[in-house]
């Protein structure tokens, strides 16, 4: 059995964890492949080494040197060897890092350095081979992941026991770093495990897998043990931000079990994620909802115009003008003469929501339009839901009882899920309401 093992930012956070992770590694040789983070905070407080390198960056960009966000990130890592007691050059390896941050005057350079210092440290602290994801990890032309990275890891990887890969970071055609986005070791973890054909994928954090519900917001929600790889993607895209909502695309294509555990906690049972073909026939009665999850702050662009259905390209022409100004969409909930799209807020700051609805009105000269702000999402997930009569009346009936007004209705013809709206001074209650509903039965 081959296990690639993912650790996070807070289980490198400082030398006593990283022994933590290094007895973890050692105490299952089925785990041969490890990818780590930078180090992340160690008490509340403190720093993360990536928001210290970006800080560097900026100092770079305004004074041509490095300053005290860099020395900072030094005595970090050098903390770490002295607590590791590690015969580990690290002054020398970080002033090589300086010369080449300053030589390469690149953001995205600068912030992974983080992984790249967290990766030598723990390679020395396991004694086995390091190697730099700059080497392995590939993004075409326009930044995107290169799946030609497979063939380039699984050379890399071919003939040794054990390896340590560093997070977050590859490079492109012309060598120069790219990083995937914030948090995107996990997806790093996830193409080392597809490269080398793993059995399982090892997420390792600080909590003890997937909750069905934010404990923010709900108090002692119940853990979730199993879900399928699409549920995954509903609630991690929703904000349950246990792991990064784009990793499992790699280990999907090649049907790889991921197992989320907790680093502080390695007898906990964690939360497995099957490929979704594999959990539905290994598990007879899915529970009706896996898991409620939800984001703030979206605006609502509400099109109403008769005859919609029957005019050809008339959403054609309202993508051409989202794609015009760059705008993404989350939702486009329909009728047979209305029309909804469901835009984060943030892509419509400083005047672009007013643009675009102008834009949008010169494109299909809609009846009436109507802009709704401050509205949240809220997904309720489940595989379960399509073989439940009821699940849609039980769900509503909870939210009226709460006493919140629906603003938007989307759901999916799988049956996967159902997103509601509501007004963002509504979102604790309406969550509260519908996890209680399908939880405290």
């Amino acid at each position: 059995m081959i296990k690639v093992c993912k650790f996070g930012g807070t289980s490198m956070a400082d030398g006593i964890n990283m022994r933590r992770v290094a007895d973890i590694v050692l105490g299952d040789p089925a785990r041969r492949f490890v990818v780590v983070s930078a180090p992340g905070k160690r008490f509340g407080g403190d720093t993360k080494i990536t928001d210290l390198l970006y800080e560097a960056h900026r100092e770079l960009v305004g004074t041509g040197t490095l300053g005290k966000a860099y020395k900072k990130v030094c005595s970090r890592f050098c903390s770490i060897v002295d607590e590791l007691h590690l015969s580990f050059e690290i002054e020398k390896v970080l002033e090589e890092t300086a010369a080449e941050i300053v030589r390469e005057n690149s953001e995205p350079f600068t912030a992974s350095r983080g992984e790249y210092l967290a990766a030598r440290v723990m390679a020395a602290l396991l004694n086995v081979p390091f190697v730099d994801a700059r080497d392995v990890v590939k993004f075409d032309g326009g930044g995107r992941f290169d799946p030609a990275s497979y063939a380039l890891v699984r050379d890399a990887l071919k003939g040794k026991k054990r390896a340590v890969v560093a997070g977050f970071y590859g490079s492109d055609a012309a060598g120069r770093v790219r990083t995937f986005s914030r948090g995107g070791s996990d997806i790093s973890g996830s193409v080392v495990a597809r490269a080398v054909s793993a059995d399982v994928y090892e997420n390792w954090t600080d909590v003890s897998g997937f909750l069905a519900c934010d404990p923010r917001i709900v108090q002692s929600p119940a853990a979730i043990r199993e879900l399928s790889y699409k549920e995954l993607r509903e609630l991690s895209y929703m904000g349950a931000n246990v792991l990064h909502s784009e990793s499992i695309f790699p280990v999907r294509e090649a049907d790889i079990t991921i197992h989320i555990k907790n680093t502080f906690r390695p007898e906990d049972e964690g939360t497995l994620i099957f490929p979704t073909e594999k959990y539905l026939a290994r598990t007879e009665r899915p529970r009706t909802v896996t898991g409620v999850a939800g984001k703030k702050n979206f605006t609502v662009i509400h099109i109403e115009k008769s005859l919609m259905n029957a005019e050809i390209g008339f959403t054609y022409k309202i993508m051409e003008v989202l794609l015009r100004h760059k705008i993404s969409f989350e939702h486009l909930p329909s009728g047979i003469d209305t029309m909804s799209l469901v835009i984060d807020s943030e892509q419509l700051a400083g005047g672009m929501l007013e643009l675009l609805c102008d834009d949008i009105a010169k494109a299909v000269s809609p009846d009436m339009m109507h802009i709704f702000k401050d509205v949240a999402l809220i997904a309720v997930v489940g595989h379960g839901m399509a073989k439940s009569v009821g699940t849609s009346a039980r769900l509503f009936s909870a939210i009226a009882k709460a006493g919140v007004n629906v603003r938007m209705i989307d759901q999916g013809s799988s049956e996967l899920n159902i997103i509601v709206g509501v007004d963002n001074c509504n979102y604790e209650r309406t969550v509260r309401a519908v996890y209680e509903e399908f939880f405290r039965e």
